[in-house]
């Protein structure tokens, strides 16, 4: 099938002869003529009745210029479609990012892509585990640590940096802290994900591993944070997270030259030809947003 034939059929009963349709769309009228006279033929009936003066339709042919020009309305609608997405910031984006990333970071980019464009509706999904991008319908994932080879493309947007924090209150009552060491002598709040045994601090090329006592342990960083603001004790905590915190001078940052690991953050998503509008608008203003938030941190 050939749907040029069928567009150049429509256009000579609506104009009523093959010179008007030649000339609207810029064809020679023996061009027009031929593509009609090929429709005809594949279809094995006559369309057009021809005289000197004037076309008429046949029965058939009337039928088929009634389909043809409901079937053309849909391509086009279709095509006039698909052009508004390719310009137009808008529809359902399906995020993921780990559930430790922190509410606040994520909250304010979501706010900002909003804001920028409300017409990308964002469905934030919030896991630790490596999705399938085609087959879980995910656009776009927020993914620390190292990245295994893969055919996603990923761009980096900063460093999430693990370390010692503890509210003004707590140190005031308790034991000194000027090593690690000292450490052992403190209620230490453990995020679950970074060691249940264990805290491992570093400074330059120095390595310290401490036991820990495993008195309180929790697998929400955000509430680890708030157990640290009202002085439960010791915790370790993305610097991103604590800003706020600092700021307000409800979390000091203890043992400054020392902290724990430091994971590369990386918008991932996989390759294609031509990115959505949506995507790019979502990977602009993420990648300002996780830079902004994380920036100096170590």
């Amino acid at each position: 099938m050939d749907l040029n034939e069928a567009a150049v059929f429509v256009k000579v009963v609506q104009l009523g002869s093959f010179s008007a349709a030649a000339r609207q769309l810029g064809l020679p009228t023996s061009t027009v003529s031929n593509r009609v006279a090929r429709l005809e033929k594949r279809l094995g009936v006559t369309l057009l009745q021809r005289t000197t003066r004037r076309l008429n339709l046949t029965e058939v042919g009337q039928l088929y210029f009634q389909h043809a020009l409901t079937g053309l309305g849909h391509f086009l609608a279709a095509e006039a479609a698909v052009s508004a997405t390719a310009t137009e910031a808008k529809g359902r984006l399906r995020v993921t990012a780990p559930a430790d990333l922190g509410d606040d970071l994520l909250a304010q980019m979501i706010c900002q892509v909003n804001a920028a464009h409300p017409q990308i509706e964002i469905e934030l999904i919030l896991t630790d585990r490596y999705i399938d991008f085609i087959a879980e319908g995910v656009d776009v994932a927020i993914r620390t640590g190292a990245l295994p080879d893969s055919s996603l493309v990923a761009k980096k947007v900063g460093v999430a940096c693990w370390a010692l924090f503890a509210s003004p209150d707590y140190l005031q009552s308790a034991p000194p802290l000027r090593t690690p060491q000292d450490l052992l002598q403190h209620q230490c709040l453990q995020f679950t994900p970074l060691g249940k045994d264990e805290w491992t601090l570093q400074r330059a090329d120095e390595v310290v591993t401490l036991p820990m006592n495993r008195s309180v342990l929790v697998n929400h960083v955000g509430l680890i944070r708030k157990m640290a603001q009202a002085g439960a004790g010791l915790a370790l905590l993305p610097t991103y997270l604590c800003r706020n915190a600092l700021a307000a001078n409800q979390l000091l940052r203890v043992l400054p030259a020392w902290h724990a690991k430091a994971d590369p953050v990386h918008l991932v998503y996989p390759q294609q030809k031509y990115l959505a509008p949506k995507l790019r608008a979502f990977l602009d203003i993420a990648a300002l947003e996780l830079q902004g938030g994380m920036q100096g941190d170590i």
